[in-house]
């Protein structure tokens, strides 16, 4: 490996235990992981993310790629349909996007974030 290729992989990798903020939860008791692989100082990050069943509100500020690794969950944007989210699915959402995630099956993605 080199300073200019990461790859996606967890091992050696500590990963930082979370949940959504309480009052943003409206449904189960979603916990999450992630394993921060980048991070370079300049609001770039990617990394690994696995969240347990739940729903709970979303407000991005920042832009997000993500590839959908495993499980299902079905993402809702304000007075928009459900999409239905599963392995093999990639995406990118854009500041601005409000809205509900839900966890339908234990899902884990990819990400990159750009704040």
């Amino acid at each position: 490996m080199t300073d200019r290729f990461i790859r996606f992989d967890k091992e050696g990798v500590e990963p930082e235990a979370g949940a959504p903020a309480k009052e943003k939860v409206t449904s189960g008791r979603p916990t999450n992981r992630s394993w921060n692989l980048e991070d370079d100082g300049n609001g770039l990050y990617a990394g690994i993310w696995e969240s347990t069943a739940g729903e709970w509100l979303v407000d991005y500020s920042e832009w997000e790629f993500f590839h959908i690794i495993e499980g299902v969950s079905i993402l809702t944007e304000e007075g928009g349909e459900p999409v239905k989210l599963k392995a093999g699915d990639s995406f990118v959402i854009r500041p601005g996007f409000k809205g509900r995630w839900r966890v339908v099956e234990p899902t884990k993605k990819h990400y990159v974030i750009k704040t």
